[in-house]
């Protein structure tokens, strides 16, 4: 039973949603399968490129915050799903070993004009590196149910 709905998200309301460390061979492992680019998956061709190092894929640590959304917001929520992410930015490299703390925050909240039962929260997930330098940030609009419907 969900203990989160609609009429509990506010415009403005932040969530710590946890932090994630990708080793060098989850990179790896995830690049080789999905991604397999050589910045991701061949370390001396990432050390010759422009940064100077292996890196994670971008895929990989939009997932890896996918994964930190459902554990700390959408798993206790009444979530309907979501009509998609109207913004994701990659702003500065994943390396091995980083640590990376993700929230959450309610930018919009609107009610469903033609269902009853359900309202749209638009929200900002980012993700920011232990410098406090942002990597990754993504804007999208979930379905949440409404309590009493």
């Amino acid at each position: 039973m969900p203990s989160l709905y609609f009429e509990d998200l506010d415009e403005g309301q932040t969530r710590e949603l946890g932090t994630f460390t990708l080793s060098r061979d989850e990179i790896m492992e995830f690049a080789g399968r999905f991604d397999p680019q050589p910045i991701h998956v061949d370390e001396e061709a990432a050390e010759a490129s422009v940064f100077g190092g292996l890196i994670a894929s971008g895929w990989h640590t939009a997932s890896a915050c996918m994964r930190l959304i459902v554990d700390g917001l959408l798993i206790d929520a009444a979530s309907m799903g979501a009509i998609g992410v109207d913004e994701l930015r990659w702003t500065a490299p994943v390396r091995p070993g980083q640590t990376i703390t993700v929230r959450n925050e309610v930018l919009e909240t609107r009610e469903s004009e033609s269902r009853d039962d359900r309202g749209y929260v638009r929200n900002r997930t980012v993700g920011v590196n232990e410098e406090g330098e942002e990597v990754v940030s993504m804007v999208g609009v979930n379905i949440i149910g409404k309590r009493d419907a």
